[in-house]
């Protein structure tokens, strides 16, 4: 079990992050960018799930059971990319394609209720919808990262495998929930007219 005692340690001041195993890094260097994006889409499936817990029905209860689960399973996702190839050691939690089935299983199951798309999309009408679509968006940023640390150094293919369909996953979730809520979605309106706005 990890146990902080203290959350500063004045080691960062100079622009460098301690990996797992203690190898140090640039805060700018590719690996810190991929798993910085990973922690700040947790952040965002956080909120998402925090407003999605006011809803009552058990669908609800089980969508933010995968929620919470996504959340630790890309904490484990995280961990495994601050871990330089070398420092690997038994026990690791790596990205498995277990992991990845099991999200293709929610998109398959979750999109059976859903009508087939006519337009393409916005986010809105709903905040977890809004959440949820932001979420997606930086999902597909972190996967772009992880794709350009991967030109530099070997990493688990399950890793883009996993963010590749959590981004599919989340893009269902928001549809899903306008759909469960009886919201509209905000539909795109290709070259939409100009409003009238002043008074």
């Amino acid at each position: 079990m990890v146990q902080i005692n203290k959350v500063y340690t004045r080691t960062g001041d100079k622009g460098e992050t301690s990996l797992v195993g203690g190898r140090r890094a640039p805060k700018d260097d590719a690996r810190i960018e991929s798993y910085g994006t990973v922690d700040e889409l947790n952040s965002i499936i956080g909120i998402a799930r925090t407003l999605a817990l006011r809803e009552e029905g058990f669908q609800w209860e089980r969508f933010c059971l995968i929620l919470r689960t996504v959340q630790q399973k890309l904490f484990d996702l995280g961990s495994e990319l601050a871990t330089h190839q070398d420092d690997a050691y038994d026990g690791q939690i790596t990205a498995s394609r277990e992991n990845v089935d099991w999200l293709e299983q929610i998109i398959d199951t979750l999109n059976r209720e859903l009508e087939p798309l006519q337009s393409f999309v916005l986010p809105g009408g709903d905040p977890i919808n809004a959440h949820l679509h932001q979420a997606r968006t930086v999902c597909r940023r972190g996967e772009r990262q992880v794709i350009r640390f991967a030109k530099n150094e070997e990493i688990n293919p399950n890793i883009m495998a996993f963010l590749n369909r959590l981004s599919d996953l989340l893009f269902v979730m928001a549809r899903w929930v306008c759909f469960k809520k009886r919201v509209p979605e905000t539909l795109w309106q290709p070259d939409i007219k100009l409003p009238e706005w002043k008074e």
